[in-house]
């Protein structure tokens, strides 16, 4: 008995020592931009991707569209459109180079501190519902603290593959949008007597412009999923692992009572 309560003093000192640990060290310490340099600096360097795009979006669409007549409004549209896109990217960028501190602090401030708690209530009431629930609560927000950096790490592989065709648009549009610059007079408008310039006139124009936007739409669809889809997939996946590990059920046999009952009786006798 004596041995069986200095078990649970020591454990109650361990989980007092974790949850002080967890509050004034590493909730400290996972909440410094220091400590999480290279995942912020994976974000600002996809920052400034996104916002190469859009400014090349922009000036390939504006160029485009001051090409007189209509066959190429709906391609400098369709470019036009594509900040809506990029907004979308960028939010969520902006997004996880904020969560990656905030998730450190709710993580080791509060989460395995209650986690703690909830361990050493269960311990001294003898509850396992308890216990059971403070390690799950535990690994769910040490899950949740890896989930950025973790799809940090996948998303750069992506990235670093179509790395040179996100600069290959960026390119393309800049050289569309100064071809068609270099045909426009003082007040920005495009001459019809020097369209036949540029290699192809208007027809070699709507081609380029239909490759140019298939490149951005490429891109985007990239980014997408480097930035929103990855994120979410390892989270999903982090979640779908926890419940393997803790969802194991223990099937006990309905009878079981009864023979350790019977077992029991048979002893005695």
């Amino acid at each position: 008995m004596i041995l069986k309560d200095s078990k649970k003093v020591t454990i109650l000192v361990v989980m007092l020592v974790v949850m002080l640990l967890s509050i004034f060290v590493f909730s400290r310490v996972t909440t410094t931009p220091e400590f999480h340099a290279k995942t912020i600096e994976a974000l600002d360097d996809k920052k400034a991707t996104v916002l190469k795009l859009t400014a090349a979006s922009a000036a390939a669409a504006t160029a485009i569209a001051a090409i007189p007549g209509d066959a190429t409004t709906p391609i400098a549209n369709k470019l036009a459109d594509l900040a809506s896109y990029f907004v979308v990217i960028l939010t969520m960028i902006f997004l996880e180079k904020y969560l990656v501190t905030l998730i450190g602090y709710a993580t080791f401030t509060v989460i395995i501190p209650i986690a703690c708690i909830l361990f050493a209530i269960g311990l001294c009431m003898d509850k396992i519902v308890l216990k059971w629930l403070a390690a799950k609560m535990a690994v769910f927000g040490l899950v949740i603290f890896f989930v950025i950096p973790v799809s940090m790490k996948v998303s750069n592989i992506i990235d670093d593959t179509y790395d040179s065709s996100v600069a290959t648009t960026v390119q393309s549009a800049q050289d569309t949008a100064d071809e068609i610059n270099g045909t426009t007079d003082s007040d920005g408008n495009v001459i019809d007597r020097l369209i036949s310039k540029i290699e192809g006139g208007i027809t070699g124009l709507i081609t380029k412009g239909e490759e140019l936007l298939n490149h951005f739409i490429e891109s985007i669809a990239v980014m997408l999923v480097t930035s929103c889809v990855i994120p979410i997939l390892v989270l999903l996946f982090a979640v779908w692992l926890v419940k393997i590990l803790f969802g194991i059920e223990i099937k006990v046999p309905v009878d079981l009572p009864k023979k350790i009952t019977k077992h029991k009786a048979a002893k005695s006798n």
